[in-house]
């Protein structure tokens, strides 16, 4: 078969990219190793931890805030196995809307391990041992990432486990030990913590939540620790784990060097994701991958060293993020074909989907201090929002950070109710470069959640918050 296009793995950059190739009129082939499409994402990644944080918090309000709205419950219980079928019909159903976007747009797809032959010849070596080859004009290597493993930690899956097995336990651990104090350490310990789990997070930073405003992570450690007894182990380094029996015993040394043994009954290791580029057979094209991380390294265009091989999301630089990607595979739809895209990389916001959620876009203060910017902040904090009195999630702050002479806006961080729909408003108006002084003066519906950012640009622009 002769394709236009080859887009090797089907994750949100891969599935994403290979529709606007469709869209574009470009002849497209989608290869997935897996059985199901959607990638880490789909399958054991965003979506089945947004629906078992889901199910999680309808528990922990249900056992701990119900009460305070006049609703009295008995024999309160957690199927825990009916969760994760709930979870598992939740992937089910995002894959196979997939499946149906494929079909209509007429892009074909083979399952197997897809590799170079040469630059415009992919070898598809399908389970069975068959092997297919492929001629393509253009190659989207989109393969995406894995956990990181330690050297010395090793991973059985069973008791020292990774996200993956961790969104499928068939019991509520009595002491679970999260290694790794980053987004999906967090995400997932706060999960488990819900449903009654004991959390320990050990991390080698002085800090949780690192990569975003300092300000966030000092409140999601408060909030976490207050609302469902997180306890925090920071500045700690991981010497070694041990599974026995049905117990896990984690050691660490802390800031004076002196050793801290933790004893649990699982232990996740969430210390980062690796690119995965093995066995895409990249030597046979002359494509060297980074020593560090394993990532590819490509231009602004997003293409790699050897003509029409583009790489985009988790094996390329960058925030490994689904929207990340998904951005990149548009630009390079939309690139091969002689259109001129453009993403601005430092409007890609992160989200953190603990509750309170948390989200950031833009500059961090700490960013903003080291390259010597001037600066104004603005903050606002939930309790003093009638909204989130209302709905009882007064914890968190919106704060906005706008250029001390120009007024414009250089950062937005968020932790508090639906801060994950709520950074939306400051992507877009960071992308038409508004100033604090736009912001607060657009008309925000009341009561909501929003007004707190309307507020914080107010508290921004000559100290004029109304409600703080």
């Amino acid at each position: 078969m002769q394709y236009d296009v080859i887009v090797i793995g089907s994750g949100p950059g891969g599935y994403v990219s290979a529709i606007r190739c469709a869209q574009l009129g470009l002849k497209t082939a989608v290869i997935e190793k897996y059985s199901t499409f959607g990638g880490t994402c789909l399958n054991v990644g965003c979506i089945p931890s947004k629906a078992l944080l889901d199910s999680s918090e309808h528990y922990h309000n249900a056992a701990h805030n119900f009460e305070a709205h006049g609703i009295g419950l008995s024999n309160l219980k957690i199927d825990v196995k009916k969760m994760m079928a709930r979870k598992n019909d939740v992937i089910s159903q995002n894959t196979a809307g997939i499946t149906f976007l494929f079909k209509k747009n007429k892009i074909d797809t083979y399952e197997g391990v897809g590799s170079f032959v040469d630059k415009n010849t992919i070898k598809v070596a399908q389970n069975d041992g068959s092997t297919t080859e492929l001629k393509t004009k253009n190659v989207i290597i989109a393969t995406g990432s894995k956990p990181t493993a330690l050297p010395f930690l090793p991973i059985d899956k069973k008791r020292i486990i990774t996200s993956t097995e961790a969104l499928n336990l068939q019991e509520v651990p009595k002491h679970l030990i999260v290694i790794g104090g980053g987004v999906i350490g967090l995400e997932l310990g706060s999960v488990y913590a819900r449903l009654g789990a004991k959390v320990s997070v050990v991390e080698y930073e002085k800090s949780i939540i690192g990569t975003m405003d300092g300000g966030l992570g000092k409140e999601l450690q408060r909030v976490l620790k207050k609302n469902l007894g997180v306890e925090f182990f920071l500045g700690h380094k991981v010497t070694g784990a041990t599974a026995k029996g049905k117990k896990v015993t984690v050691t660490a040394e802390d800031s004076k060097g002196e050793t801290v043994s933790l004893e649990g009954d699982y232990c996740i290791v969430s210390v980062g994701r690796t690119a995965y580029t093995e066995g895409l057979g990249l030597e046979n094209i002359g494509i060297k991958t980074e020593e560090r991380g394993k990532k590819i390294p490509v231009n602004e265009h997003l293409e790699t060293a050897v003509e029409g091989v583009y790489a985009i999301g988790d094996v390329i630089k960058g925030a490994m993020l689904a929207h990340k990607a998904e951005d990149e595979g548009i630009y390079v739809a939309e690139y091969i074909v002689g259109q001129k895209p453009h993403i601005d990389y430092n409007l890609i916001p992160g989200v953190v989907y603990t509750w309170p959620e948390v989200a950031s876009v833009g500059k961090t203060e700490e960013q903003l201090k080291e390259a010597g910017v001037k600066y104004k902040t603005g903050s606002f904090s939930f309790k003093a929002s009638g909204r989130a009195k209302a709905s009882g999630d007064t914890d968190g702050f919106i704060k906005v950070l706008a250029d001390a002479e120009t007024d414009e806006v250089l950062g937005v961080h968020m932790i508090g109710p639906r801060a994950a729909d709520m950074i939306a408003e400051a992507v877009v108006a960071m992308e038409y470069r508004a100033s604090a002084e736009d912001i607060g003066r657009i008309c925000h519906a009341h009561p909501t959640f929003t007004e707190a950012i309307k507020e914080a640009a107010l508290a921004a622009t000559a100290n004029r918050a109304i409600h703080a």
